[in-house]
């Protein structure tokens, strides 16, 4: 599935938050989104999964209009993991997982094995079958993560929205959380904080600064000494990591 994504602006109150900012994301694609805190990648995807209203611009997804089309729609072909996911009530996380499946089931409709199995299976991906009877609300912030993107993998999205997926979790967890994605084979567009994620798998890179898009590129094309630089303000030597052949990365005030 292709996200196109036009002339996108956002403005809270009279500040304009996200400034005429343009991307793609192709057929199986992970782009990934980078830039300093307050840049404005959060407010940016929002408004892609219609949590924010932009005051102008397009957002497709193949042949759909995502800002046009009713929620639930839009839910069938899209998950999202967003970065705060507290709820006031408790359920499972068996539960929790299922409610991904509602977009796909009309009112009142039970529950199928299909459901059940599919359920499982987004566990099973995310570490977590052990966890399927444990309340949510007991969990740690990086377990509670898991669960989120878990629910987001029981939808069967064909675009998945990721914003600072591996916010709390310890180093383990970031690379199994990642691979699991990537091993999906769908589109993703990811926001990620840190850079050495980023080299190792986005095939493409947006790099933000104060709500516009500055630069775009492969990891290798972009993630230069000057970008990084301008981007987050930090001296940085970018170097070729023994350990994974990819990018690394030494920083300095």
């Amino acid at each position: 599935m292709k996200l196109e994504v036009n002339g996108v602006h956002v403005a809270i109150g009279n500040k304009a938050i996200v400034r005429d900012v343009s991307l793609r994301v192709a057929q199986k694609q992970f782009v990934g989104l980078i830039g300093a805190n307050g840049c404005g990648k959060s407010t940016l995807l929002k408004s892609l999964y219609k949590s924010l209203k932009p005051q102008t611009g397009t957002v497709r997804l193949n042949d759909l209009d995502v800002l046009k089309a009713p929620a639930r729609q839009v839910s069938r072909s899209m998950g999202v993991v967003g970065q705060f996911n507290e709820v006031s009530f408790d359920l499972t996380v068996f539960q929790m997982v299922l409610l991904g499946r509602t977009p796909h089931k009309r009112l009142l409709e039970p529950d199928t094995q299909q459901d059940i199995d599919i359920v499982n299976q987004a566990l099973a991906a995310t570490h977590l079958t052990d966890y399927a009877s444990r309340s949510f609300l007991t969990l740690s912030g990086g377990e509670k993560q898991r669960v989120v993107l878990a629910r987001a993998l029981a939808q069967q999205p064909r675009l998945l929205v990721l914003d600072e997926p591996t916010n709390h979790l310890d180093i383990r967890y970031q690379l199994e959380i990642l691979s699991c994605v990537k091993a999906l084979g769908i589109s993703v567009l990811a926001a990620l904080h840190d850079l050495s994620l980023a080299a190792q798998y986005c095939d493409y890179l947006y790099a933000l600064r104060d709500g516009t898009v500055v630069a775009h590129g492969t990891p290798a094309e972009l993630l230069t000494e000057p970008l990084i630089k301008s981007v987050f303000d930090v001296n940085c030597r970018v170097y070729r990591n023994p350990v994974t052949n990819g990018l690394g990365f030494a920083y300095q005030l």
